[in-house]
């Protein structure tokens, strides 16, 4: 039987995030910058919502009010599997969204939802690989949908059925990044599911492997464990491009709607405004790795 504080893998994330110490850095530092430009955008923040789904339980119309709260945050929102008409109310919110798209078996379901994403207005779409398996080694099924896993062939399919940035989710190797990069992806994101599986490797852990491959080609994004603006600032040192936000949003979500999203956003970019001044950090693009150091 495994012990659930040496095998799970949202401890282990928290364990590392925790386990990085930031030197500080003071002579020459200015007013630090936290905006991101992205796929032809601006925003305030490189801080975004993650993609998530299915908030109605947390708050009615909890995708929506998510939607709401980065749109008056300036963020990136996310979103997650959900029906066509959700996504639709979505994006009438005025946010720009990232939508991610489940690895269903049916390759037509795939296209006909960039298809529809499309016509929504987002701002790219991609498709979380990660979801393809369940824990017993067979193909997944959610809310009733077969998953299956997608060839690299398959993944240059997708990203030729359209033109909006299509991203990859669920990276965590080398070698998927050398394959994503391959396939002509304009983005991934570096996650382990929120512990899809036991001793998964860190995000950060990995992070600086795979940004030495990606060579700046692409954005990096990375989720799992963000729960404020250190956290945040640690990813972008180690090579992210933005970080995304889910659970650390719930209670605010659920207490204050689209303004409890908005204020936990604010609140984590000004932490992380507070870090990149006192580290020489003028900017999101231009922060120094060698910052972190590694507890002994």
């Amino acid at each position: 039987m495994e012990n659930l504080r040496t095998s799970d893998s949202n401890i282990i994330t928290r364990d590392y995030f925790d386990s990085l110490l930031i030197e500080m850095r003071h002579i020459d530092s200015i007013i630090p910058s936290t905006t991101l430009e992205l796929y032809g955008e601006r925003f305030d923040t490189p801080i975004m919502m993650a993609a998530l789904s299915h908030l109605n339980k947390v708050r009615e119309n909890g995708m929506v009010e998510m939607a709401k709260g980065a749109f008056l945050a300036n963020a990136v929102n996310w979103a997650g599997m959900g029906e066509e008409e959700e996504l639709e109310e979505i994006t009438s919110t005025g946010a720009k969204i990232i939508k991610i798209i489940k690895p269903y078996a049916d390759n037509q379901i795939i296209f006909k939802k960039i298809e529809h994403a499309k016509k929504c207005g987002v701002l790219a779409v991609g498709i979380d690989v990660d979801h393809a398996f369940s824990g017993n080694g067979k193909y997944d099924n959610v809310l009733g949908h077969p998953m299956t896993s997608k060839s690299l062939d398959e993944i240059k399919e997708f990203v030729k059925s359209t033109n909006l940035p299509f991203i990859i989710k669920g990276v965590l190797s080398e070698q998927d990044t050398i394959k994503c990069l391959e396939a002509g992806v304009r983005g991934i994101v570096v996650s382990h599911h929120h512990g899809i599986m036991n001793y998964a490797v860190p995000p950060l852990r990995i992070l600086p492997k795979i940004a030495s491959i990606v060579n700046k080609h692409i954005p990096i994004f990375v989720d799992c464990g963000v729960v404020s603006g250190m956290d945040v600032f640690k990813a972008l040192a180690l090579g992210a491009s933005a970080v995304s936000a889910g659970r650390i949003i719930m209670d605010p979500l659920s207490r204050e709607g689209a303004n409890g999203v908005k204020e936990t956003i604010v609140k984590m970019t000004e932490e992380l405004a507070g870090v990149m001044a006192r580290t020489c950090s003028p900017d999101i693009n231009h922060i120094d790795s060698s910052v972190i150091w590694n507890r002994d």
